[in-house]
């Protein structure tokens, strides 16, 4: 107990000197580079729990005080609108609740290692909102406002990887794909290779560091199995006839960024540069993995923990016809044509990478699996009523789209994606109008430099 009390003290002794820092900056003759590397290095020591309480410091010691607008707004509830002195008033109230928040990160963004320390601020406070009881929004509404304003279009341009890019942007983007991790940097030259691209948007702050990257195969028709994307699973086979661009890996290295909607103006970017590139490509879309369909969806539904789903454990076998059904039962032991038996020979039989090798497994569970894959992807809703699924989530929003006829089994039959989706894989479509949409939502689309000549 008493442990666990001074290793409590410890923490808030720490989040004081991190907040009596950042109240130092307020200052005008702060020694400001001082301060700020002193703040970077205790946060970057903090824990979860410690940054938690470093938030929520920030929220209420950074705050404008109720003294200080009252006035304001007194003289303006018992001021008409059509007096001169309403938007001399307003003017002024809106300066008096300017968030302090604002003007301490607008200092730090200045320093050398500022807006990168504030991307990873961000992305700390995202992660702890998943779990914390606080109201952190008032902090990622301030950080929000000052990120929507420098990762706007004028800042941003985009570059395509090539074999002639700097060594060091290769191997950090061959680090940084979680999609489709590489072992070896040859991998990545793969992936640069004949009718293949990688283009990454960058932000003139941060020029050694993408802010998103995505992986591109050029083929013919659209791609239905990793086999035909992936070089290093068979892909890359010389097509004349190249039709389509599959968007294969995306992939984002600054979790700060998270909804800013920076995805939808990269892919965006990549097709309007594709088209001008090649005429005859006509058609864009991704093969995309579905991240968490079998440990965190399917594998609870066949438990029986479908409290938080739209669709319960009973409601499975519908997806089955009885003859599949009974084979499946048959397969490890028998038992009665019902929902709960059913469930748990599926959850015996799919926990076990073998029966992806299995032709009569492979065609029971052939159109079950689609369907119900399907399912989770376009019905089931995360507590904001977006798409459960985050690649989903991700797609959807920018405005892609997708149908059953887009779901694809075993497109991704390695221990992985066997093991992530029961080997499952989406296209999802980028429509002809997409774009056209795109331009009318990002004012400032068609000036975002495309840096360097790309020539083959």
């Amino acid at each position: 107990m008493d442990k666990k009390k001074k290793a409590t003290n410890g923490s808030l002794k720490q989040v004081e000197e991190v907040l009596k820092a950042f109240l130092g900056l307020e200052k005008d003759d702060a020694p400001f580079d001082e301060l700020f590397q002193k703040i970077k290095l205790l946060y970057d020591s903090m824990k979860g729990i410690e940054k938690e309480e470093l938030f929520k410091a920030i929220i209420v010691q950074l705050e404008v005080r109720k003294e200080e607008i009252e006035p304001f707004i007194d003289a303006l509830l018992k001021c008409d609108q059509d007096d001169p002195k309403w938007p001399v008033l307003l003017a002024e109230l809106r300066n008096r609740s300017y968030s302090p928040r604002i003007k301490l990160f607008r200092k730090v963004s200045r320093s050398p290692g500022g807006l990168k320390f504030l991307l990873d601020f961000r992305g700390d406070l995202l992660s702890v909102r998943r779990y914390s009881e606080l109201n952190l929004d008032p902090l990622d509404l301030d950080i929000i406002f000052l990120f929507e304003m420098w990762f706007q279009e004028g800042f941003l341009y985009l570059e395509e990887i090539t074999f002639d890019s700097a060594y060091t942007q290769i191997e950090l983007i061959k680090n940084r794909d979680l999609v489709h991790p590489m072992a070896s940097i040859e991998e990545m030259g793969q992936r640069i290779g004949r009718d293949r691209r990688c283009f990454a948007l960058y932000h003139r702050l941060l020029p050694y560091e993408p802010i998103i990257f995505i992986e591109v195969a050029l083929t013919e028709g659209l791609a239905k199995n990793i086999s035909e994307v992936m070089p290093e699973a068979g892909g890359e086979k010389e097509s004349r006839r190249v039709d389509t661009a599959i968007f294969y890996s995306i992939n984002s290295t600054q979790n700060g960024l998270a909804g800013l909607g920076l995805g939808k103006i990269l892919i965006g970017k990549v097709v309007d540069y594709i088209r001008k590139e090649d005429e005859k490509i006509k058609n864009f879309a991704t093969l995309s993995p579905v991240p968490g369909f079998w440990n965190t969806y399917l594998k609870p539904l066949l438990e029986g923990r479908d409290e938080t789903f739209i669709l319960k454990h009973t409601g499975i076998i519908s997806y089955f016809s009885k003859k599949a059904a009974e084979d499946i039962l048959d397969r490890v032991g028998g038992g009665k044509y019902e929902p709960d038996q059913l469930n748990a020979a599926l959850l015996n039989i799919l926990s076990d990478e073998v029966w992806a090798q299995d032709e009569a497994l492979k065609k029971d569970l052939k159109s079950p699996l689609v369907n119900i894959a399907y399912h989770y992807i376009a019905n089931e809703k995360n507590p904001q009523n977006k798409p459960l699924n985050p690649v989903a989530n991700f797609h959807i929003g920018n405005g892609a789209t997708v149908s059953a006829k887009n779901v694809n089994f075993l497109a991704n039959p390695s221990s992985r994606g066997l093991q992530e989706s029961c080997g499952i894989m989406v296209n999802y479509i980028y429509t002809s109008s997409w774009l056209s949409q795109i331009r009318r939502s990002f004012r400032l689309f068609d000036r975002i430099e495309i840096k360097g000549l790309f020539t083959r």
